[in-house]
């Protein structure tokens, strides 16, 4: 295929999912007809940790968990931002908190205080607490109560937060989806895609605001941006909150580190997308550290901005990658495909996000199983919209593909350091 299909004006749409269907690598090393499905994982079968017998437990307090980073590890968050006046914007955000869940409660709160979101804009809910949650019981259990509440508000909602505590996946058999991906898509008449999709299943699940550059409205495209508050534990998840109050317009370090190992009949997607994303904010004046040698890259100073391949690099450094610190407002994407199968610390199998936001990340996008690479956020599209003034929610699913799928977008949707005065 022509690799200029991949521009991402508005207009060439239909070319884009014309280019989409035909790209047939994965995030690993598979393609959709493998029939091998985890054939790609660099750090061993990544079910060998899913099912690992302490992740039954429904109570996430057993959970073994990470540690915490000292406050000297990372940049600290201006406190003076609890005195600001409420984002104009909180009246469009609707926070779903599972009253079941101790964790829930409290980041939920947490979150509605800071972010001063109108009580009226939270859905308190009771579930099973635990990161899987039957398919069967979405309708009911989940997508009913929420179409309810948002047809009793006033206000018209365009965002929704989950947060830890809250169901993170459907996993059935060899049926494995985000959550907060089929809350986003809840009111669409769509199929999702079966776990090894067609061309025809990429074209009719292609997200209509793909490569889209306007602030997003629930009402013209009949689907909500949803982003999720978790991590490894609570704490994580309140930095979240006060890292986005924090942020700043940095200048950077946006640190993208390419690995020139991937065969370019596979990959040439996102190499071209990570160079690109490179010009684009030097273009703009922003610091930027793009390497596309065989160097897994560090950085001696927190950063606004991280790509990496993670562990499917293959020079891949777990101390260098759990090492990277960032700045208020930093966001991330990662090109692995099950950096979001648990948000609860494994060190074993594909890296995880959650090592991100325990390091400091404000917004970071991962994926529950095998996504393919063709649903990866294209840092090109992430950081133009980012720096340009549109919040994390819109910047990350701008830049997202696909619709009802793997996707899970960590932070609060509300973040704007480079917003427009």
């Amino acid at each position: 295929f022509d690799p200029r299909l991949f521009s991402f004006d508005p207009s060439g749409i239909g070319k884009q999912m014309t280019a989409l269907a035909l790209l047939a690598a994965v995030a690993g090393c598979q393609t959709p007809n493998s029939p091998a499905p985890y054939a790609h994982t660099t750090s061993g079968n990544p079910q060998s940790t899913i099912h690992n017998p302490k992740s039954t437990t429904p109570d996430p307090q057993t959970y073994t968990q990470g540690n915490t980073l000292s406050d000297s590890q990372n940049p600290k968050p201006n406190t003076l931002s609890q005195t600001l006046p409420p984002d104009p914007n909180v009246s469009r955000v609707l926070v779903v908190i599972n009253e079941n869940s101790p964790d829930a409660v409290e980041i939920g709160n947490y979150y509605v205080q800071r972010r001063q979101i109108p009580s009226a804009n939270v859905l308190r809910m009771k579930l099973p607490v635990h990161y899987r949650f039957p398919e069967e019981n979405f309708q009911s259990q989940i997508a009913d109560p929420i179409r309810a509440k948002i047809k009793f508000l006033k206000d018209k909602i365009d965002f929704i937060v989950t947060t830890r505590g809250f169901p993170l996946a459907f996993v059935n058999e060899d049926r494995r989806y985000s959550v907060d991906a089929w809350i986003m898509a809840m009111n669409l008449k769509l199929e999702a895609m079966p776990q090894q999709p067609s061309q025809d299943d990429f074209r009719r699940c292609l997200n209509p605001y793909l490569g889209k550059n306007e602030s997003f409205s629930a009402t013209k495209y009949g689907f909500y941006l949803v982003t999720r508050l978790d991590g490894f534990s609570v704490a994580d998840c309140k930095k979240l909150v006060d890292n986005s109050l924090a942020a700043k317009p940095e200048k950077g370090p946006f640190l993208l580190d390419g690995d020139p190992t991937k065969p370019n009949e596979q990959y040439t997607l996102l190499p071209q997308a990570l160079e690109k994303a490179g010009e684009i904010l030097e273009q703009k004046k922003f610091v930027v550290n793009l390497d596309t040698t065989r160097v897994f890259l560090s950085s001696r100073e927190p950063v606004m901005g991280y790509v990496t391949w993670g562990s499917n690099d293959a020079s891949y450094d777990k101390a260098i990658y759990r090492g990277i610190r960032f700045k208020p407002g930093a966001i991330a994407e990662t090109f692995v495909s099950w950096g979001a199968r648990r948000l609860t610390f494994e060190d074993v199998g594909q890296s995880m996000i959650g090592d991100l936001i325990q390091s400091g990340v404000t917004g970071v996008k991962g994926y529950v199983s095998e996504p393919y690479s063709i649903a990866l956020a294209r840092p090109d599209v992430l950081f133009d919209r980012y720096t340009g003034g549109f919040n994390l929610a819109e910047s990350f699913y701008m830049a997202s593909p696909l619709l009802k799928w793997k996707d899970v977008v960590i932070g609060d949707p509300l973040c704007n350091p480079y917003r427009k005065k």
